[in-house]
């Protein structure tokens, strides 16, 4: 018999996975709403903002992305890479001090080919990790058990980036 572990949190990323990316850049909407708590926006720069990632591989994982939709890294200017950069190393502090992760991965994924769930809008990952958390249930049941709910993260890390 063959077990099976539900996890309807996924049906939205897989129907969202087959639309075409060009007709809604999530990067250029979810900001433009005003709608920072709804939209998981935890902190607006002049150039960049940082979201939480809908369909996160770990809890606190986190994206900065420039308000700007540029779609490889070599377009961006030096001003918007240097306030990624910026807020990439603000979000690894206030991680650190709201999680205590092991370690990192800090990132950006550009082309589909290398990953990019949105391959139109630049945007680089800062994802926290810890000892253990990659365990039997991604490999074998392409499933993450995330013991912490997207608005609880958002709570946890609103506001604190001053």
């Amino acid at each position: 018999m063959t077990e099976r572990i539900w996890a309807p949190w996924r049906l939205p990323y897989v129907k969202d996975a087959s639309k075409d990316i060009e007709q809604e850049c999530i990067f250029c909407t979810k900001p433009a709403q005003g709608e920072d708590e709804a939209n998981l926006i935890v902190h607006r720069g002049e150039r960049c903002f940082v979201i939480l990632n809908l369909f996160p591989y770990t809890n606190g994982h986190l994206m900065v992305a420039p308000y700007e939709h540029v779609a490889s890294l070599p377009e961006v200017e030096a001003q918007t890479i240097a306030e990624i950069m910026a807020l990439a190393q603000r979000a690894m502090t206030i991680l650190e001090e709201v999680y205590s992760p092991h370690g990192y991965n800090v990132g950006f994924n550009q082309g589909r080919v290398a990953g990019a769930g949105v391959e139109h809008h630049i945007h680089m990952h800062v994802v926290p990790r810890w000892g253990g958390d990659t365990n039997f249930m991604p490999v074998l049941a392409d499933t993450r058990v995330m013991p912490q709910s997207l608005e609880q993260s958002y709570e946890a890390l609103r506001g604190r980036f001053g």
